[in-house]
């Protein structure tokens, strides 16, 4: 049975510095939870469930006999969760050790410049994950990838993209080879850069803050600035938006689609 003193444990893990104390994070809900099980990057440690959840989803749960099931009530339900109507499954993960960024990555990353939103970040996770680009960089004063609304906005995703944090203007320094495409207001319209410029190819998308924009020691070292022209009145766009829009660009156009297999057939 869960003690008073595990309650107020999980209910600390919203704070960065217990995640790191105890070396764990939660997640809440069935998809992002079986997300989580599914994947071969991440360890679940325990699971806290209500009844019709553990019902549900036994079938499910026989192929994760290591993993231990507390069936509890709602209202402790209620006490460990951080959500206004919790949703019957909270899981406890093992935080993963500092994910790096491949010496030579494939396709397009996402450079991330102090997105401090943690909705904005998970829904950027998501959208990573529906376009398959497997990692996403992230400056240090960007939003805590691990922190429970994150983990909440990504649905489930974070259970399948690398997040990278590291100084952003040392990253680009390390892949030199690769060019870096910084969302701005004022750069080339991304249907015409599409048109010119072969993505398939390794290159960084570079989103800034939600704010502030690019920061400026990063400006030297962005080889070109592309924008989504203003068709109407919106002074900006979200930054999760405006990432949703240039991935579909970059990694659907022509361009990204990857040669064909010539042996095939």
């Amino acid at each position: 049975m869960i003690s008073k003193a595990q309650i107020k444990e999980i209910r600390l893990l919203h704070l960065k510095k217990h995640r790191q104390r105890y070396g764990c994070f939660v997640a809440e809900g069935d998809k992002t939870v079986c997300s989580f099980l599914e994947s071969p990057w991440y360890q679940v440690l325990q699971i806290y469930a209500l009844p019709a959840w553990v019902e549900a989803r036994k079938t499910f749960l026989q192929s994760h006999r290591d993993v231990p099931v507390e069936i509890i009530k709602p209202d402790i339900l209620a006490q460990i969760s951080r959500l206004q109507t919790p949703q019957q499954v909270l899981a406890l993960i093992h935080l993963p050790a500092q994910a790096a960024l491949p010496s030579k990555p494939k396709g397009l990353t996402l450079a991330l410049d102090a997105i401090r939103d943690p909705g904005n970040l998970g829904t950027i996770i998501r959208i990573a994950d529906w376009f398959g680009i497997p990692y996403i960089c992230c400056s240090p004063d960007c939003a805590d990838a691990f922190q429970p609304k994150v983990v909440q906005a990504s649905m489930g995703s974070l259970a399948h993209v690398h997040v990278v944090e590291q100084e952003l203007a040392s990253l680009f320094q390390q892949h030199r080879d690769m060019p870096v495409y910084a969302a701005t207001l004022t750069g080339k319209a991304i249907q015409q850069f599409c048109k010119g410029t072969d993505t398939s190819q390794p290159a960084f998308l570079l989103i800034g803050n939600e704010a502030h924009g690019i920061s400026r020691e990063l400006l030297p070292l962005v080889t070109e600035c592309i924008t989504i022209p203003r068709l109407g009145n919106a002074e900006s766009l979200n930054a999760a938006i405006a990432t949703g829009i240039l991935c579909g660009f970059l990694c659907l156009t022509e361009n990204a689609k990857p040669a064909p297999d010539k042996s095939a057939g």
